[in-house]
């Protein structure tokens, strides 16, 4: 039995509805703050990670996960830093997957750096998962270890064979780079749409300070997407998977490529989507500083009312949109990293 049940008044909520009139469907759920990579734009090389005491016990997590369901969200992304390397986590994943069972959940989902999916991959089959976001931003082993300082891409790669037999949809997820993998992008699209893999792209967002300047490494995806309609048949298609890609088809290699623009063309209208941190924060908006404490809450021991009100007054101050922009010896948009965040 799960420690959250929802109590009768909460059987048929209300949606959660912002103030801007949207309906968040969609948690983000970080785990932990801790990977074990340092992915030269996602940290600094010598993070300082969280004690423990300030990370929410697996416990907390449920039951928070569970509140959100119980108010409406329907697709649940588990994200980290790197998810998988959270003792436990598995047996979490066991808890929360009732609610795929329910109904009350469409997917229970998660990000990874797949690492360890060679390990896992069969587990999360076996408690819903039915697809995967893999972060991977070459091919090359040799970048691969400097851009993750130190990675082993072959761990990627055979974890990306292991979720495949496991009967799990792998989407590649690529950060351009413009001094690093922009040559090598068309070739791992390719790569991944000759696998039956989907991609997609992400422009480099200012999150966190890192050590170098990232007005260096960003690419334009609208750039990216002219350079390869000079190649390849780019047919847009009206697919969504409740995050912020835009999808085409690639007509020559039958694939789909999808385009994450946070500073070309941002997708705030739309936003369905809210991240909770292993801390317990809510972040309603990935580029604003809003911030509910949710941790304080549960460990204030408020009861499952109190806690979805809480819950409620975040959705509320939910921000009409982000404003991320990028400069040369600009402070990020937003101090916290996006490990800290939840991928």
């Amino acid at each position: 039995m799960s420690p959250y049940d929802a109590p009768a008044v909460y059987a048929n909520p209300p949606a959660l509805i912002d103030g801007y009139g949207r309906n968040v469907t969609y948690l983000r759920l970080s785990v932990t703050d801790r990977c074990d990579l340092r992915c030269v734009y996602c940290m600094a090389e010598h993070m300082v990670f969280l004690p423990k005491a300030e990370v929410l016990s697996l416990e907390e997590l449920e039951r928070v996960a569970s509140a959100f369901v119980a108010l409406g969200v329907r697709k649940l992304r588990i994200t980290g830093g790197e998810p998988l390397v959270r003792k436990g986590l598995m047996s979490l994943m066991g808890e929360l997957s009732r609610h795929l069972r329910s109904g009350a959940l469409d997917e229970l989902t998660l990000t990874t750096n797949g690492t360890r999916l060679t390990e896992l991959a069969d587990e999360l089959a076996r408690v819903g998962v039915k697809r995967i976001n893999v972060s991977l931003d070459t091919l090359k082993p040799e970048l691969f270890r400097r851009l993750t300082r130190g990675g082993d891409i072959a761990k990627v790669l055979t974890g990306i064979d292991a979720a495949q037999a496991a009967g799990l949809a792998v989407k590649i997820n690529a950060v351009a780079l413009k001094n690093d993998n922009a040559a090598e992008l068309p070739e791992l699209v390719a790569w991944a749409h000759g696998r039956g893999l989907d991609m997609t792209l992400i422009e480099t967002m200012p999150m966190g300070e890192v050590d170098e300047d990232r007005t260096d490494q960003f690419l334009s995806l609208a750039d990216v997407r002219r350079d390869f309609e000079s190649f390849w048949t780019l047919t847009d298609i009206p697919l969504t998977t409740g995050g912020p890609a835009r999808y085409v088809r690639v007509e020559e290699t039958g694939g789909r490529l999808g385009f994450i623009t946070p500073l070309t063309h941002n997708f705030c209208d739309l936003c369905n989507r809210v991240r909770l941190t292993c801390t317990g924060t809510l972040h309603t908006c990935l580029g604003q500083d809003d911030a509910t404490d949710l941790r304080a809450v549960m460990r204030a021991g408020a009861d499952d009312a109190g806690l979805i009100d809480a819950i409620r007054q975040g959705i509320d101050g939910k921000p009409k949109g982000h404003d991320f922009h990028i400069g040369r010896g600009e402070a990020p948009a937003v101090a916290r990293h996006m490990s800290t965040t939840g991928g």
